[in-house]
C-alpha cells in the first residue's frame, strides 16, 4: 500500500431507489426488495422500455442550510442527488461541518479542518432541462428551421443567465464543497460507471500522501430522463419485454439476462486518515488498503471479451494492498445484466482471482437498483462495507439462474452470516475507457 497514512471509511451516504440513507438501503436489500418500477418522471410510452429506478421524492432544501436554499434553483437532478448524499454521508460520519452546524443539527466548533477537507466526486452526462431548452429552440426557429442568428438574438434570451450552471459535471463537487466548506484538493471525474471507484481511489491517495485528513468521495447520476434512456436504447443495452414484471427485469449474470435497467442514485463516502478518525472516536466501517485502475484498450464501445482489462485493475488493486486472492472473502460486482459486459466481467474476475473465484461470496445490486452510471460504484462499495461491518452477505436479486461462466456465490435466499476480512470491489465504464478496483479490509488497530 502506497503512502504512510492509513485511510478508513467513517461515513456512508446513499440515495437510491430503495431510499435515502444506508440503513434503508441495507434493510431493503436484506428483504429482497426491488426499486425498479414503471417510470413516472416523464412520459416513457414511446420508448422500448418504460422501466427505471427512481429515487423516492425528496426536497433538496431539507438537506442544506437555510441560507443556501436559493441555490437549489440552479441544481440539475444529478446535483441534487449528490448534495443529499453528501449530507447523509456527513451525518453518518458524525462530522461537524459548516452545513451541520448552520442547520443546528450539531454544535460547533467543527471537528474537521476545512483546509484539510477534500472532495472527489464522479459525474455523468447531465441531461438538460428539455422543456426549458425546447422553448428557447422554438423561438430560434425561422420558417420551421433552426436559425443560429435567431438563437443568438432571441433563443438564448429565453434561458436564465445561470442556465448552464445546472449542467456542468463539476457542479456536483462545487455545491457539495461549498455547503460543507471543504477547501482541500477537489476533483471531478467523468468516466461513466467507473467514476465512483476512481474518485474513491483518488481520495484514498490524497489522504495517504498527507494532502488531506478527510475526503468526501463517490459519485451521483440520474439516467432516468428521456436522453438517458434513449441513449442506452440506441446502444441496445436495455432489457425489453419486462414492463409487466419490473422486479425481475434486470438479471445480473443470469443465463437468461437480457439487458440493463436505467436508474438514478448517489453514493458519497467519507474517507478519513486513521489518526484523525481515532482522535474523534469515529465509527469505522473498514480500511482501504489497495486501489488499481486500467484502460480498456479493446474498443471504445465494447467490453473486452476476455476480461483482461478488468483483471488488470483488480490485480493491481490487490498488489497495491499487498494481498493475494486468498485474502479476499467477498467481491462487489458491477453486474449490469447486459450479456457481453457480464461475460467480460466474469472472465476478468476469474483471471484475477484464479482458483479463489469459484464459490467466492459476491454481491450484485443492480437487480434491485438498476444502473445509474457514475452513481452506481460508490453505492456498491457502501453495500460491501456494510456487509463486512455486519459480517453478513445480503441477497442479490435475480441471480438464481446463473450463467455457466458464473462460479461466484451469490446469495439468492435469506442473507448469509459470514465473516468478511477483506473485499474487492470493481467498476468499469460500459462505453469503454476506464476500469477500477478497490480492496478494503476489516479495521484492526
Amino acid at each position: 500500500m502506497r503512502g504512510e497514512r492509513r485511510v478508513v471509511i467513517t461515513g456512508l451516504g446513499t440515495v437510491t431507489p430503495l431510499g435515502i440513507g444506508i440503513e434503508p438501503l441495507w434493510e431493503a436489500l436484506m428483504a429482497r426488495r426491488s426499486g425498479i418500477r414503471p417510470i413516472d418522471a416523464f412520459d416513457a410510452s414511446g420508448l422500448m422500455t418504460r422501466l427505471g429506478g427512481q429515487v423516492p421524492p425528496f426536497k433538496t432544501a431539507d438537506y442544506v442550510p437555510k441560507t443556501y436554499r436559493k441555490s437549489v434553483k440552479v441544481m440539475a437532478r444529478d446535483i441534487e442527488i449528490a448534495v443529499v448524499a453528501a449530507y447523509v454521508a456527513v451525518k453518518d460520519a458524525r462530522l461537524k461541518t459548516r452545513c451541520m452546524i448552520e442547520r443546528g443539527e450539531m454544535e460547533g466548533p467543527t471537528n474537521v479542518d476545512p483546509a484539510r477537507f477534500g472532495a472527489n466526486i464522479g459525474a455523468g452526462l447531465i441531461c438538460a432541462d428539455l422543456p426549458e431548452l425546447a422553448g428557447a429552440l422554438y423561438t430560434a426557429a425561422k420558417d420551421g428551421r433552426f436559425s443560429l442568428a435567431r438563437w443568438g438574438t432571441e433563443g438564448m434570451a429565453n434561458l436564465t443567465p445561470l442556465w448552464l450552471l445546472k449542467f456542468l459535471p463539476n457542479m456536483l463537487g462545487c455545491h457539495v464543497t461549498i455547503v460543507h466548506d471543504a477547501q482541500a484538493p477537489s476533483n471531478t471525474i467523468t468516466c461513466g460507471e467507473a467514476s465512483s471507484h476512481l474518485a474513491i481511489g483518488e481520495a484514498f491517495r490524497t489522504i495517504a500522501r498527507g494532502d488531506a485528513d478527510v475526503c468526501i468521495c463517490g459519485g451521483a447520476e440520474s439516467k432516468v430522463n428521456p436522453m438517458g434512456v434513449l441513449r442506452q436504447q440506441l446502444l441496445n443495452r436495455l432489457v425489453t419485454g419486462c414492463d409487466d414484471r419490473p422486479d425481475g427485469a434486470c438479471r445480473p449474470f443470469s443465463a437468461s439476462r437480457g439487458g440493463m435497467v436505467v436508474s438514478e442514485s448517489g453514493g458519497l463516502i467519507i474517507l478519513e486518515a486513521l489518526d484523525h478518525a481515532l482522535a474523534r472516536s469515529a465509527r469505522i466501517y473498514g480500511e482501504i488498503i489497495g486501489f488499481g485502475a486500467s484502460a480498456n484498450t479493446y474498443s471504445w464501445s465494447d467490453p473486452d471479451p476476455e476480461g483482461t482489462c478488468i483483471a488488470a485493475a483488480a490485480s493491481t488493486a490487490m498488489d497495491d494492498a499487498g494481498v493475494s486472492a486468498e485474502a479476499i472473502d467477498l467481491v462487489g460486482t458491477v453486474g449490469t445484466g447486459t450479456r457481453e459486459h457480464d461475460a467480460s466481467e466474469l472472465k476478468g474476475l476469474r483471471l484475477a482471482l484464479g482458483g479463489r473465484f469459484d464459490g467466492m461470496a459476491a454481491i450484485a445490486t443492480k437487480g434491485s437498483l438498476g444502473n445509474s452510471g457514475a452513481g452506481s460504484g460508490a453505492v456498491d462499495v457502501a453495500v460491501c462495507a456494510m456487509a463486512m461491518f455486519h459480517s453478513t452477505v445480503p441477497p442479490s436479486l435475480n441471480t438464481e439462474d446463473p450463467d455457466p461462466l458464473c462460479g461466484l456465490g451469490f446469495v439468492t435466499g435469506d442473507a448469509v452470516d459470514r465473516p468478511i476480512r477483506c473485499f474487492l470491489s470493481v467498476g468499469y465504464a460500459l462505453g469503454g475507457g476506464q476500469n477500477a478496483a478497490l480492496v478494503v479490509r476489516k479495521f484492526e488497530e
